[in-house]
């Protein structure tokens, strides 16, 4: 199985931590020259060192730039015009009930969720089918693109239309070596997951452990694996659809949900 990525460019977005990081460490082991992107300088600054110690002779560099609108996405590519493979890992969440769900907040969903994944395919995807025979797309969805949210439809809403783009932006690559996938991770314990129960505990009356139990008893209970995915399990799919070993997978939605969505198909 050839998972060689020497040679090889590529860009993670929100990648200074969580499943973007472990996404990024992931690529730079197999060989690949990352760029680790993030708002806050010194975020990326240490996500890099983390990246660098994890594989000491990748090249590594950090893009500080804010990819939630057009200007920032075109910052980006004019600094870093080429890449070999692009992981569209940029996305926020919230829960929130939907009545209280303003226009603002479907807008802010839509821009950073969606539209910096189609600005940065655009130019990527599009100088890799012009100038190279080879190339990878990956948008980093979510099970909660299938299994909508009542607690945040403004997030499925996103994760569904990530999978809608990835599909139809694969239509593009025909008889290539370039492909386009979405990968799906179901709920995945990142660094700011204690941070977000606390505050939901603390408003709901509970604890953390409480709610920790109750994501697979009441919000996902079809669940098979029946914990949290840890970011490696998640990164390890995406980049094995990175590496030239997944050549025959294209235009395909892959889950790392842990058994979450229960259709088969």
């Amino acid at each position: 199985m050839d998972m060689d990525l020497t040679g090889k460019t590529a860009l993670v977005t929100g990648s200074t931590r969580g499943i973007g990081l472990a996404t990024a460490i992931g690529l730079a082991q197999m060989g690949a020259e990352v760029i680790v992107n993030g708002r806050n300088k010194a975020a990326v600054e240490e996500a890099v060192v983390k990246v660098q110690k994890a594989a000491p002779t990748a090249k590594v560099h950090g893009a500080v730039l804010d990819l939630s609108d057009a200007a920032g996405c075109a910052a980006l590519v004019k600094h870093f015009p080429d890449a070999d493979i692009l992981v569209n890992n940029l996305g926020i969440y919230e829960p929130k009930g939907f009545f209280d769900i303003e226009d603002a907040d479907w807008t802010k969903m839509f821009e950073v969720n969606v539209m910096s994944g189609v600005r940065l395919t655009r130019h990527y995807l599009k100088r890799m089918l012009d100038t190279k025979d080879w190339g990878r797309v990956v948008f980093v969805s979510s099970e909660s693109g299938v299994y909508i949210p009542k607690e945040m439809v403004h997030y499925g809403f996103s994760k569904s239309a990530q999978l809608v783009i990835a599909r139809g932006a694969a239509e593009t690559t025909k008889g290539t070596n370039v492909t386009v996938n979405s990968v799906m991770p179901g709920p995945t314990w990142v660094e700011m997951a204690p941070v977000r129960l606390a505050a939901r505990a603390e408003a709901a009356g509970t604890t953390v452990d409480d709610l920790v139990q109750r994501t697979f008893t009441e919000r996902r209970p079809a669940s098979l694996l029946q914990r949290y995915a840890q970011p490696e399990e998640v990164a390890n799919l995406i980049c094995y659809v990175c590496s030239k070993a997944s050549s025959a997978t294209n235009g395909a939605a892959l889950r790392v949900d842990g058994g979450i969505v229960t259709n088969p198909f």
